[in-house]
């Protein structure tokens, strides 16, 4: 038994006490979990629950989490303009296949509305825009958005709680599949590679807290190890790192049930040779509370969002698999670029500083390789989709993958 590297985090923003009461039922139940399990979760067990249990995980329960007022800033609240780029590759897509647009974990709602809005504006709607949100309150959230924002392309969107229920069985889905920090937020098991073999790093309960514990890990997930071991086994000894069976699995289903079209995954993270790249010896894990940043998961349960890297080959692996093609893959910059943003930008006159600065500045952001143009990525994969998608025409890195 040993316990994972880490460090409790300081200089966090104090919770009130409704705050730290919700967190007090969140691990109450989690210890209950780890009771049943025999004194002992995997990880990603802990994740789902801290997560997506009902009426307490993070994106289950209430509290804000989107925008300067919760914990983290996607690239759809910057500026309406990413949606707008986003839905120039979209149209041309439809244009091809037809069919909807199926959006999974839609957040605040920003991203439909800024979509909709473009593709209305350049005549290419999708004949429905399905929301597949396992969050109940986040669904009604982003009921509100549209109305509020969109109210006339409102007839066409609709909420699904299941994959199997976004298309017919007997028809599968045709159209475009978006998933924009989505995978980040699937649950992974943690993995310790050690001089004596590889465990599976793991959630106890000692002296009242949460902690980690190492156990050997089983046969399933030895065999989801397999591809980032043959990377680590020429590597310095311990190195920590992550595996999401949960993200093959989702990327495989959504793949198994496209007809035609395509699927778009906006996410941060690394091929495979990167992710488990030498000096990544701690793993991906990240926790944001308040914009700050911090690597303890085990802070504030179901107040913070944990997330980790994505990594892509395993993604493109998934779909081809499945028998999709890999149509793509580029950094968000580059996609972004692509797909006309400076353009869209453009049309906001530099002279009108109060509209032109606000929009420049997320461009920026969005675009640059010291924020989120380098380290997000973009991912497409297709099905009888002839054509050359727009978002890489230039600065393809499928040879990466």
């Amino acid at each position: 038994m040993s316990t994972f590297p880490g460090r409790r985090p300081s200089g966090l923003p104090q919770p009130d006490d409704d705050a730290r009461a919700h967190a007090a039922r969140v691990q109450r139940h989690v210890h209950q979990q780890i009771e049943a399990g025999g004194g002992w979760i995997p990880f990603a067990v802990f994740m789902d629950l801290v997560l997506h249990a009902p009426g307490l995980g993070y994106y289950a329960a209430g509290a804000q989490k989107f925008g300067q007022d919760g914990d983290f800033v996607t690239a759809p609240e910057m500026t309406p303009l990413f949606g707008a780029a986003m839905a120039n590759q979209i149209a041309e897509i439809l244009a091809s296949t037809g069919g909807d647009i199926l959006e999974l974990g839609a957040g605040s709602g920003t991203l439909a509305v800024d979509l909709l809005g473009a593709l209305e504006g350049i005549g290419a709607m999708p004949s429905r825009y399905r929301i597949l949100e396992p969050s109940a309150e986040l669904a009604q959230r982003q009921r509100q958005r549209l109305r509020h924002s969109l109210p006339q392309a409102c007839e066409r969107v609709e909420w699904v709680d299941a994959l199997d229920t976004s298309n017919s069985a007997r028809t599968g889905f045709t159209g475009v599949i978006i998933a924009n920090e989505v995978l980040d937020a699937l649950p992974v098991h943690v993995l310790a590679w050690r001089e004596g073999g590889v465990s599976e790093c793991g959630v106890s309960f000692r002296d009242g807290e949460l902690a980690w514990e190492e156990r050997p890990a089983d046969a399933a997930l030895m065999s989801a190890a397999q591809a980032p071991g043959g990377y680590v086994a020429d590597y310095e000894l311990p190195y920590v790192s992550e595996v999401c069976p949960a993200m093959s699995h989702l990327v495989s289903r959504l793949a198994g049930n496209l007809v035609r079209g395509a699927m778009l995954f906006i996410d941060y993270g690394f091929p495979r040779a990167e992710y488990y790249h030498p000096q990544r010896d701690r793993g991906t894990l990240m926790c944001h509370y308040r914009h700050r940043a911090h690597d303890d998961p085990f802070f504030l349960p179901g107040l913070q969002d944990i997330t980790a890297h994505v990594d892509f080959t395993a993604v493109a692996e998934a779909g081809v698999d499945a028998g999709c093609q890999l149509a793509g893959y580029a950094t968000q910059a580059q996609f972004l670029l692509n797909c006309g943003i400076t353009e869209l930008l453009a049309r906001t006159p530099a002279s009108d500083v109060a509209a032109y600065l606000p929009l420049s500045t997320a461009v920026q952001k969005l675009l640059s390789p010291a924020e989120m143009g380098e380290l997000f990525k973009v991912l497409a994969l297709t099905r009888g989709v002839d054509v050359p998608l727009l978002g890489f025409v230039e600065g393809d890195r499928s040879d990466r993958l």
